[in-house]
C-alpha cells in the first residue's frame, strides 16, 4: 500500500501548490498548477492500481508488466500535458511547471521522511 500513500502525498502536494499559485497568479495560476500536478498524479494512480492488480496474480507482478506500465505512465503524462497546453487557453506556464515539479518531487520528500 506504499504506492497509494505516494499518490496521496502527490495529490496533497498538488493541492498545496495550486493554492499557492492561486494566491500568486490568480485563478488561472491555480488551475494551471493543478493541471501540472494532475498530469503526474493521474497516470501514477493508474500505475499503482495496475501494479496492485498484478501483485495479486499468482507469482506476483512480472518485470515486463512493470516496464509496460511505466511506459504507459510516461505516455499518459505527456498526453495530459499536451492536452493541457492545447485545450486550456489561459495556461500559466510557470504554475504548470511548478505543479508538475512539486508532484514529481513529493515522492522524494516522502522517502526522506521517516514517518512515510
Amino acid at each position: 500500500m506504499l504506492m497509494f500513500r505516494a499518490v496521496l502525498l502527490q495529490t496533497v502536494a498538488t493541492l498545496v501548490v495550486a493554492i499557492v499559485a492561486g494566491l500568486l497568479a490568480g485563478k488561472h495560476g491555480a488551475v494551471s498548477a493543478a493541471l501540472g500536478g494532475a498530469a503526474i498524479v493521474l497516470p501514477n494512480s493508474l500505475f499503482a492500481l495496475r501494479l496492485f492488480a498484478e501483485s495479486r496474480k499468482p507469482g506476483g507482478a512480472s518485470p515486463a508488466a512493470f516496464f509496460i506500465g511505466e511506459f504507459m505512465k510516461v505516455a499518459a503524462t505527456l498526453a495530459l500535458l499536451a492536452a493541457a497546453a492545447s485545450l486550456y487557453r489561459d495556461l500559466h506556464w510557470l504554475a504548470l511547471i511548478a505543479g508538475l515539479v512539486v508532484a514529481l518531487k513529493a515522492n522524494l520528500l516522502a522517502l526522506l521522511s521517516k514517518k512515510f
